[in-house]
């Protein structure tokens, strides 16, 4: 195993990391039957992940799987560690907390793997980043991608004869004609602080460079001094919600969307099947959330979803892998994206929903840009500090907690 680094010290789990990785006992039977345990942080995921294992075990009868997706998985995730208690295989988000395990050293290196050529090179840059230059190694293999966009009722919008706007102004001036029209414009879930980082990165991406965090740990930006816009449209864009914009949950807000509660619905791609759940009738499309004035400098918000990586000390690491190859083939993934209403990091697979044809043309142009939080030190709950700055509206304020937050978790 690799040594243990300093992204140990910012989780809190010292040196019983040194300990981790033994899995679930040897998970193999006197029958030659082995079981490995898959932990997934995606609850949305659940049915499709059961409907593909069951494909696995068809093909390989003597490997089962069990699938594991509590709630609260990055948390539940970091326990298990400090307990040497691994899963085999885990379906991760591509963001801090991957980058920090992967920096300790207990995931397998997919460097020489054939798998790791058969996914967008693009995203397998944006892990290296989350694990930093240092690392040498390439410790996941980028899946499923999404992307932050402003979801919108077609119906609604032909009716306002609204356009899809390209730069900030545009978008005020069709919330402006939604509002004046007696409609909700935009439907708020932000009882739940994770909802507001949608919009929070939609607006984000395009506004601060991508090497923010680099730079802010470097001590040479601050959110103040970067933020500071940001902010602001965070806050013009409350105007314009239900009212009770923080008296609503997500899974409510996905119903009362589905049922005409809005026009438009600043969410990620994940919310779909959801919305479609409650409403299959819905017609809905999609574009990227222009928060800058400059429509050129629009690019859609997308970032890894999943990544599927390895225990580094499992004692069933061939079985695990040969999981790992089975989710990377064109066919199931194909069936991921399609069921998840999700986007793939694996080459030649392409979402053709129509419901994505508005941001569609961000992918065939490769006008993209990653998930600003995805860079943010894991721990800072930075969700929390932005709900309570939205709920609170003191601008300065807000941005000196989260630089201080920021230096409390670099610091440690």
């Amino acid at each position: 195993m690799k040594k243990v680094t300093k992204g140990l010290v910012s989780i809190g789990l010292g040196a019983s990391l040194l300990l981790a990785g033994c899995g679930n006992g040897d998970g193999g039977s006197a029958d030659g039957e082995v079981t490995l345990e898959l932990f997934s942080n995606k609850s949305e995921s659940i049915d499709t992940y059961n409907g593909l294992i069951e494909e696995f075990e068809n093909q390989n009868p003597n490997i089962k799987i069990e699938l594991e997706a509590p709630p609260e998985a990055d948390t539940v995730l970091k326990t298990r560690l400090t307990k040497d208690d691994l899963p085999d295989i885990m379906s991760l988000g591509g963001n801090a907390t991957y980058g920090e395990l992967a920096r300790a050293g207990v995931f397998h290196d997919f460097t020489d793997s054939e798998v790791l050529g058969t996914v967008q090179s693009s995203y397998v840059d944006m892990l290296g980043q989350l694990v930093g230059q240092e690392e040498e190694g390439a410790y996941g293999i980028p899946y499923a991608t999404n992307a932050n966009a402003v979801i919108y009722n077609k119906q609604k919008a032909e009716e306002l004869g609204i356009e899809i706007p390209n730069t900030w102004d545009e978008f005020v001036a069709t919330l402006d004609i939604a509002q004046e029209a007696g409609e909700v414009p935009i439907y708020f879930t932000l009882q739940e602080s994770w909802t507001a980082m949608p919009i929070w990165n939609g607006v984000a991406g395009n506004l601060v460079a991508d090497d923010f965090a680099e730079r802010n740990n470097a001590g040479e930006a601050s959110f103040v001094e970067e933020y500071d816009v940001v902010a602001d449209r965070m806050l013009k864009l409350l105007e314009y919600g239900q009212g009770d914009n923080f008296g609503v949950g997500y899974a409510d807000g996905n119903s009362a969307y589905a049922n005409g509660e809005g026009v438009f619905y600043i969410q990620g791609n994940w919310a779909i099947p959801e919305i479609l759940a409650a409403n299959p009738d819905i017609e809905l499309g999609t574009f990227a959330l222009p928060s800058n004035d400059n429509a050129e400098e629009n690019d859609l918000v997308s970032g890894v979803d999943v990544v599927l990586t390895v225990n580094e000390d499992t004692e069933h690491k061939e079985e695990a892998l040969k999981f790992v190859e089975f989710m990377a083939s064109k066919e199931t993934a194909q069936r991921y994206i399609d069921e998840q209403k999700a986007f793939t990091a694996v080459q030649d697979v392409f979402q053709e929903d129509p419901t994505f044809e508005g941001i569609k043309v961000h992918f065939e142009e490769n006008s993209l840009t990653s998930f600003p939080d995805h860079y943010y030190p894991a721990g800072m709950a930075a969700e929390n500090l932005i709900q309570d700055f939205l709920i609170k509206k003191n601008k300065d304020a807000a941005l000196e907690t989260l630089e201080t937050e920021w230096d409390k978790v670099i610091n440690r």
